[in-house]
């Protein structure tokens, strides 16, 4: 989990990758996945948005099938609070479960790995707020994401909101990695408009922050630049046409590469200061990056700019005359005009924000784990500019 160097070619690299399963119907091996992690009796954690689009109930059934019981506990809301971990690691102990199962998007993945944590750590999850505080091992998780954009259940990271304090801890360990990730793209075709943009531009900042992360390397790069392309190519199909199978296929696959990516090339100033909006005012994460990521993406353009020309050739954009500050500059009004054609709001004022918010959300940006891998160093003053610049 430490950063081990930067993006020159001399660096040592690792990767560390789940079992994936990806594939049109494969929700179907739900049931088998379990059971070669030895479950016969399942907590699955879920919510109702994800229940009443029907898939927590067909998942169920492969469960069912393969002669797994199973307990249900969706009792979450978006961006998983502390207090809900422990309700939810309090149910886990009292059903005497032994694998956990996620079926919902990144607030229910994160969720499963953290009451995880605490089912065999003990204690309070804001206890293991940082990098490497949790030693393996954890019981044996499955995760079934239903949306195209947080990469969680490819990822050795969780992030929770510490209600107390109102800030979002990250969580990282190798021990959070999960055995199985099962992404059937047909899963997406029930989430509604403005979550398929929120979590695609998330999945665009996965992207675009692990290729320029310090800790970037020759096994990140591949996927963060083909999960980029497919970002670019894929959402505005995806929201014209929401029931067709292929873009969301598309979307699912950039996710996935996206969250290969960052898990071990990590990420930067962007989601060190969306996560601490969010702790503020529990606003959709994938939203506040959608806003912020251009901002950022213009403070690292001076230590970055040759990085920043790749993104653009993979955003499909014609390179070749311009110069590297050229191309970066392209690749930062394009994310803006993606965001725009995808109806999101471009500034933080739009979305409710107070200005008075944004002082202490750039304070704690810089406890952020994400702030560490940042290309250019991001001081207070910093951080400030830039949700500043963003509101």
């Amino acid at each position: 989990m430490e950063v081990v160097g930067t993006n020159s070619p001399s660096h040592v690299a690792k990767f560390l990758v789940p079992e994936v399963i990806f594939g049109v119907g494969v929700l179907a091996e739900v049931g088998h996945a379990v059971r070669r992690q030895g479950g016969v009796n399942v907590f699955v954690v879920s919510d109702h948005g994800v229940a009443e689009a029907g898939w927590t109930a067909e998942a169920l059934s492969h469960l069912k099938a393969a002669g797994v019981r199973w307990r249900l506990w969706d009792e979450l809301t978006p961006n998983p609070k502390d207090r809900e971990v422990a309700a939810g690691c309090a149910a886990y102990l009292e059903g005497g479960c032994d694998v956990l199962v996620a079926v919902g998007g990144g607030s229910c993945i994160d969720a499963a790995k953290a009451i995880a944590v605490l089912a065999s750590r003990g204690g309070a999850i804001t206890d293991y707020a940082g990098v490497g505080r949790v030693e393996g091992p954890l019981p044996p998780a499955v995760m079934v994401p239903t949306t195209g954009g947080s990469g969680s259940d490819v990822s050795q990271f969780c992030v929770v909101t510490d209600t107390t304090r109102r800030v979002k801890v990250t969580i990282g360990a190798r021990a959070l990695m999960p055995d199985i990730s099962v992404t059937d793209p047909r899963t997406l075709r029930t989430v509604p408009h403005d979550i398929t943009a929120y979590t695609a531009l998330d999945a665009l900042s996965h992207a675009i922050e692990s290729y320029l992360s310090k800790a970037a390397s020759f096994l990140t790069d591949a996927h963060a630049i083909t999960a980029i392309r497919g970002v670019c190519e894929q959402l505005l199909p995806a929201l014209d046409s929401p029931d067709e199978v292929a873009p969301r296929e598309g979307l699912a696959r950039a996710s996935l590469q996206a969250g290969l990516a960052f898990t071990n090339a990590l990420l930067g100033a962007t989601h060190a200061i969306s996560h601490q909006i969010g702790g503020l005012t529990d606003l959709p994460h994938g939203l506040l990056n959608a806003i912020l990521l251009p901002h950022v993406m213009e403070f690292n353009a001076t230590v970055a700019a040759d990085r920043l020309a790749d993104v653009a050739c993979a955003m499909g954009l014609r390179t070749g005359l311009m110069t590297n500050a050229e191309a970066a500059d392209a690749a930062i009004q394009l994310v803006r005009a993606l965001s725009a054609k995808a109806g999101l709001p471009a500034t933080l004022r739009e979305i409710g924000l107070r200005r008075g918010d944004l002082d202490l959300a750039a304070v704690n940006a810089l406890g952020d784990a994400y702030i560490v891998t940042n290309p250019r160093e991001v001081g207070e003053a910093d951080a400030r500019a830039i949700c500043r610049g963003a509101w």
